[in-house]
Order: structure tokens, then C-alpha cells, then sequence
């Protein structure tokens, strides 16, 4: 009996140790990002919100521009899983930046520029400058890309663009300090001893959760600011996703010698939209507007001529595009009349020349819309966390044509499609009715004119059978469908009786269509906008 109970005593034993083993094997094994198919996979143990560890901070730059005498510190937050603070574990960061994060000025009557002016002349009154009263509540700065990304294994960081939130500084729009300072956010990403747990204390905060490989993504003044940051050559950026970026200030704000504004806000200006952002502390405000503002922008923005000059050189990253690194995914949309596609273009063929990583998404729709979930996620997953996926082997150019869901792009080779050839086409007579677009040189060139009346909308003038005040020239009847890929170009002589013209040409779908469910790119494919002045040089 005694050696029987003894052999039952040590099986019990030996079953109650394996299973504590068991047991114990289970509760050791750490939560980790999971792919499939070369995508980021939703893991439960990271989507648990409630866990979500968010907190903020202030990453000190390698400038000053409030003039305070310190280095400016930009206002952080971080939202990761909690196994990066129990289980040690590290994660790459997708990082946004923002000027609009802690609110913005009003459009009161005077904000904008009276546009009623010539080429040439000074602006007729100056406008009025609204403040901003800062919105937002410490330490939540922005809740953009957490709740799809922090539960597929990555961070997410946000960060206040310099004079704006809770960051120091002054705004620049376009300014070397907007390049800079999510620079240092990524370098202290990237393990540099920059971050303090105060605005102005010395008590230093690591990011000991990342893993040094940063992406970064935005739409508008977001998608901007990745683009800024790229320029610099900061190691960590390994991969950036701009959505309908400006990259020139001066393609913004002017048009070859002449001074436009952007689809939607007539009379906006680049000091227009400094006071639209400058959210920054009050105290520092005066600083900021008679240095950057009254100062540096008063002098170089142009108001009367509208040309090109330093000032404008010096906020266009295609200038500052050599240290670029990043593998760079494009997104825009073709009818854009903010942020014309032409920005997201020129870097792009920038990047390819450069032998970087290159994908561009273009669709159908305006200002935003960011490319599918799943080029983001294969984007970020082969650049973040090195997962071999073929991202680079796959088509250069993704078009959401008039039929194609968001999710499944016609894609292409690259942009323009290498199977397009450039057509030329020459002006005949008869432009104030109808002139014909020939394949052929004509002859002889005629001499066309017309008198600009601002009284005749673009849509009057081409739906019209006859005017003084437009020429249209047109093609034959289409009988088939034409794949349009590339960039537009016209060439032309012409004379003025001013000084200066406001010289626009469009290329439209006739018959114009009206009414509801027309679309703008059903009539407008693109437009653009010269001085004569420049035309003739």
C-alpha cells in the first residue's frame, strides 16, 4: 500500500509540475507584431485602449526663433501598447506633425488680401490679423492614426509645429525651423538625449520603447512637414507618406510671376496663413509677428510683382531635396484646386532620379484622401520593421480611375504611364467662336485677340458660341476613350495693352456639363495661370 500511494503521489506530482510549467511557458510568451502577406496584422494584446499608454513631453530643437535666448522645445505626445513599458518591448513610430493641432484664427471681414489689383501695383489696403485662442487638453495633442495603427504594432507620436500648441518658437511657414524641428523629434526617436518631461526643466525623457525607425504621414500642412523633415536627411525617417503636400510655397501662393491664391480662399497669403496657425504662447506672440511676419515675410513675400526670389527659394523642398533618405509614397488627388497635383509630382520624379523607393497614388477626388490602408500598411511595414515584401518591386504609379474602388488602383508602371506619347497640337483660327486644335502647323499663324472681362466666369466663357472676351480652340469629336497622362504645356506669343496680364489658360471637356451629380473633373481637367511678362522671356 505504501509504495502503491507513493507512485500515485509522484505521478500527481509530475502531472501538477508539467502543468505549472505549461502555465508558466504561457504566461511568458510576450505580445509581438504579427504579418501576413507582407501587411502589419491587427494583434489583440495591442488592442486593448484602455491599456494604451499616452503620455506627453518636449523635445528641445537646435533653434531659437522667439527670441528668448533658448533653445525652442516642440510639445510631444506618445501613444504605444502597454507591453512597451511591462514587456520591454520596442516598436517603430509613425510620427505626424501639425501647426493645426491646438486650433486656429477665424476668417473674419479683412483677413484675407483684396485681390482687386494689377500686376505691378502695390495692394490697395492692408488686412487685419486675427489671434488664436489655443484649443486642447495636455496631454492629448491629436487622436489621428492611433486607433488603426497602435493596435497593428506601431506608435504613434504627434508633435505641435514650432509657435503653435504648447510648442516654443515662432511659425515660419516653409521656414528652416518647420524642417527642423521634427528633425530633433526623431533624432531623440532615435535614442538622442533631447526630450525633458517640462517645457523649461532638465529632467531628461528617452523614448527606450522605440526601435529608431520612424514614418511619418499627414494630409495638407501635415503631408508638408514630412516632406520638410526628408529634406534634412535625418537617419531615423525611413519611410514618409505625404497626402497632397505643398512642397513650394511659391507654386502656392504665385503662378510664373503672378500672385494667386489657393482653390477656396481668395486673397490668402503666406502671412495669411501664419496668423491662421500661430496658436503659440501669447507672450510671445509680439516677438514672432514683427520678426517673421511684419519682418521676414513683409519683405520677401511680393504682394506687386509676384516673382520668384530668395525668400520663396528658401520655402521650396525641392531645393533641399539632395540628403533625402526616406522611401517616399505620393498621394493627391488630380482635382486638387488647393494644392495642385503638380506639387506631389515634382518630388516624386525628384526621389526616382535620386534612386530612392518610390510609389505614387493618385485618384479622382480633391484636397486629402490618403492611398488605400493596404499600400500604407505594405509601406510602412517593409520601411519600419524591414519585413521583405516586394514593395519595391511592385508598380511605381497607382491611378484610381472614374470607375476603380479606393481599395483596388489601376496601376501603372510609372508616372506618366512610360506607354503615353507626347502630343502636339497647334492652334488654328478663330478662336473667338471656335478655333481648331491641328496636328499640323499651320502655314500661316494667325493673330487672335480678346478683351479680359473678370464679369465672365471660366464656365460662361467656354459654354459660350461666340465672345470677345475668350479663345477656344478644340478637337475633333472624340470617338474613343483618351488616356491623358503627364503634363500639360502651352507655348504662345501674345501682347497686352498693360503692363502686366493675368494670362490663364484651361484645358476643358466640351459640351460643358451642368447640373446635380456633375463633378469639376467632368468639365476641368487643368488650368494654369502666367505673366506675359515671363511668357515672352
Amino acid at each position: 500500500m505504501t509504495n502503491l500511494y507513493l507512485k500515485t503521489n509522484k505521478a500527481i506530482l509530475l502531472s501538477l509540475f508539467l502543468f505549472l510549467s505549461l502555465f508558466s511557458a504561457i504566461a511568458q510568451e510576450k505580445a509581438k507584431p504579427v504579418f501576413k502577406d507582407g501587411e502589419a496584422q491587427i494583434v489583440p494584446a495591442f488592442d486593448t485602449p484602455d491599456k494604451w499608454i499616452r503620455h506627453d513631453l518636449w523635445v528641445e530643437t537646435t533653434f531659437d526663433t522667439d527670441g528668448d535666448g533658448k533653445l525652442d522645445r516642440m510639445h510631444v505626445s506618445v501613444t504605444r501598447p502597454f507591453q512597451t513599458e511591462t514587456e520591454g518591448l520596442k516598436l517603430p513610430v509613425i510620427y505626424e506633425t501639425s501647426p493645426y493641432y491646438a486650433g486656429t484664427a477665424g476668417t473674419a471681414p479683412g483677413t484675407f488680401w483684396d485681390v482687386k489689383h494689377e500686376v505691378g501695383e502695390k495692394p490697395p489696403i492692408a488686412r487685419i490679423h486675427p489671434t488664436v485662442t489655443r484649443t486642447g487638453t495636455r496631454p492629448i495633442i491629436s487622436n489621428s492614426l492611433i486607433r488603426e495603427w497602435v493596435r497593428r504594432g506601431f506608435i504613434i507620436v504627434h508633435s505641435s509645429s514650432p509657435g503653435t500648441g504648447l510648442s516654443q518658437g515662432s511659425p515660419t511657414v516653409g521656414g528652416i525651423n518647420e524642417s527642423l524641428a521634427p528633425k530633433a523629434v526623431i533624432e531623440w526617436l532615435s535614442g538622442k538625449a533631447n526630450g525633458y518631461t517640462t517645457p523649461d526643466g532638465n529632467e531628461k525623457v528617452m523614448a527606450y520603447w522605440s526601435t529608431g525607425s520612424v514614418g511619418m504621414t499627414g494630409t495638407s500642412y501635415n503631408g508638408t512637414l514630412p516632406v520638410a523633415a526628408a529634406t534634412t536627411g535625418v537617419e531615423g525617417l525611413k519611410a514618409i507618406i505625404p497626402v497632397a503636400p505643398n512642397t513650394s510655397y511659391y507654386h502656392y501662393y504665385r503662378s510664373n510671376g503672378l500672385i494667386r491664391n489657393p482653390g477656396g480662399y481668395l486673397g490668402e497669403d503666406v502671412d495669411v496663413l501664419y496668423d491662421y496657425i500661430h496658436s503659440g504662447a501669447e507672450d510671445k506672440r509680439a516677438y514672432a509677428d514683427k520678426t517673421i511676419r511684419d519682418g521676414e515675410m513683409a519683405k520677401g513675400m511680393d504682394r506687386v510683382t509676384g516673382d520668384y526670389n530668395d525668400f520663396w527659394a528658401g520655402r521650396d523642398y525641392l531645393n533641399a531635396i539632395k540628403p533625402m533618405k526616406a522611401a517616399l509614397l505620393m498621394s493627391h488627388g488630380f482635382n486638387d484646386w488647393n494644392v495642385m497635383p503638380e506639387h506631389s509630382y515634382r518630388i516624386y520624379k525628384a526621389a526616382e532620379a535620386k534612386g530612392l523607393p518610390v510609389q505614387i497614388y493618385y485618384h479622382q477626388g480633391g484636397h486629402g484622401g490618403p492611398p488605400p490602408i493596404k499600400m500604407m500598411n505594405r509601406w510602412f511595414t517593409r520601411f519600419l520593421f524591414g519585413i521583405e515584401n516586394g514593395v519595391e518591386k511592385e508598380p511605381k504609379a497607382w491611378d484610381r480611375r472614374e470607375k476603380d474602388q479606393n481599395a483596388n488602383p489601376t496601376p501603372y508602371a510609372d508616372y506618366p504611364n512610360p506607354e503615353a506619347s507626347d502630343v502636339k497640337l497647334y492652334l488654328g483660327a478663330g478662336g473667338a467662336s471656335k478655333g481648331q486644335l491641328l496636328t499640323a502647323k499651320p502655314e500661316k499663324q494667325a493673330t487672335e485677340k480678346l478683351v479680359d472681362d473678370v464679369a465672365f466666369s471660366g464656365s460662361d466663357l467656354a459654354k459660350a458660341e461666340k465672345s470677345e472676351h475668350r479663345l477656344l480652340y478644340i478637337s475633333p469629336v472624340l470617338k474613343e476613350a483618351v488616356h491623358l497622362s503627364g503634363l500639360a504645356q502651352v507655348t504662345v506669343k501674345l501682347a497686352s495693352s498693360k503692363p502686366a496680364t493675368n494670362f490663364s489658360v484651361w484645358l476643358v471637356a466640351l459640351p460643358w456639363s451642368e447640373g446635380t451629380g456633375t463633378k469639376l473633373m467632368d468639365n476641368v481637367m487643368t488650368r494654369g495661370w502666367a505673366d506675359h511678362r515671363i511668357i515672352n522671356h
